[in-house]
């Protein structure tokens, strides 16, 4: 009797183990799911802002949106150069305004197809990855204890795991969002009823073009532009987990709790999270923009990591390496939000 009642016992600890191990189908499946679903909601609503913070980064529109242009009195424009951190942003919304007028509203959404191909990967493997890496880690080289050692290196495996497989598609999306399409002339009303001027710019076919052209200029290795900086942001994920899950400590007082004040801690943590890794490994966005242009002219010129950070120091400065940061923080913060949000709301509906 004694011993029936012990076998009877001894299955519910160990369910209870592989749960917490995080690797039963459903555990993982719900890290996936939720981090593809969260990262596919910040990138739609924050799109134009990453367009922007694209272009600024790039040296080919330096000169088009790094001043805005003042009619004067006399007819002449003069260029108002951007000062003060409350500029920028104000600076970001003109640089918004004039794509709208001079490219058509749909080109602030340039990129979008690719980025929703590759957020939902991206995000799910990046997320997959942590939330089960973390755990394994910790099982297995911390005795199922979890710190921010366990979570430096769970964020830098999945860091270099999700740069290496989604490469392709974020080359693709930069390109796309690099390439300028001037909103075509107002043609006269007698010839309105046949004209469906940006019908070429579906984002599926375009980005089915733009893998075309990329081919034929460098082959395979021209979707692998950018990857040394890929490796070099992982930095950035790193910070940004391990500072995530250290702020949802010091706000674990609101959890259970429910409404605002949980989901304001929540938010917070993720936003403040994300605010501080950008600042700190920013620098490595504008190199794999540059590393990732398109050949003008016949030239590549930016060819390695290194050499593109001395090109962009000598020819424009080191704040160069700073361009797009408020338009970036624009989209990022709030994107970082929406994303672990959802992602923990996901979480904890599965529970």
């Amino acid at each position: 009797m004694s011993a029936s009642t012990s076998t009877a016992a001894s299955p519910p600890p160990q369910a209870t183990s592989s749960t917490n191990s995080g690797w039963l189908p459903a555990k993982s499946a719900t890290h996936f799911l939720a981090g593809g679903l969260g990262g596919m909601c910040g990138a739609i609503v924050t799109s134009p802002f990453d367009v922007v913070k694209t272009r600024l980064q790039s040296d080919l529109f330096k000169q088009k949106h790094t001043a805005v242009n003042v009619v004067g009195d006399s007819g002449v424009l003069v260029a108002r150069r951007s000062v003060g951190l409350l500029w920028h942003f104000v600076e970001t919304a003109h640089i918004i305004r004039d794509i709208a007028r001079d490219e058509s509203a749909r080109a602030l959404f340039k990129g979008l197809g690719p980025t929703l191909v590759g957020v939902v990967p991206a995000r799910s493997i990046n997320f997959f990855t942590y939330g089960n890496g973390k755990q394994v880690i910790a099982n297995n080289f911390n005795n199922g204890v979890e710190n921010s050692y366990v979570h430096l290196c769970a964020a830098a495996v999945a860091g270099i795991a999700t740069g290496t497989v989604t490469n392709p598609i974020w080359v693709v999306k930069t390109r796309l969002q690099l390439a300028q399409h001037h909103r075509p002339p107002i043609p006269s009303p007698a010839a309105l009823s046949g004209v469906v001027p940006i019908q070429r710019a579906s984002f599926f076919g375009g980005s089915l073009s733009m893998i075309k052209e990329i081919w034929k200029e460098a082959g395979i290795r021209g979707f692998y532009k950018g990857l040394s900086a890929s490796y070099l942001g992982v930095t950035e994920g790193t910070i940004q987990w391990v500072l995530y899950e250290r702020l949802k400590k010091l706000s674990a007082n609101t959890e259970g709790k429910g409404g605002v004040a949980e989901w304001l801690g929540m938010l917070g943590s993720a936003g403040t999270a994300k605010c501080v890794a950008s600042l700190i490994t920013y620098p490595h966005e504008v190199l794999r923009t540059r590393l990732r242009q398109p050949v003008v002219n016949g030239k590549v010129k930016y060819t390695g990591l290194w050499r593109t950070l001395q090109i962009v120091i000598a020819e424009e400065g080191a704040h160069s390496l700073y361009g797009g940061l408020t338009a970036h923080l624009m989209r990022v913060v709030p994107n970082a939000a929406v994303m672990y949000s959802i992602y923990e709301g996901v979480l904890r509906w599965n529970q």
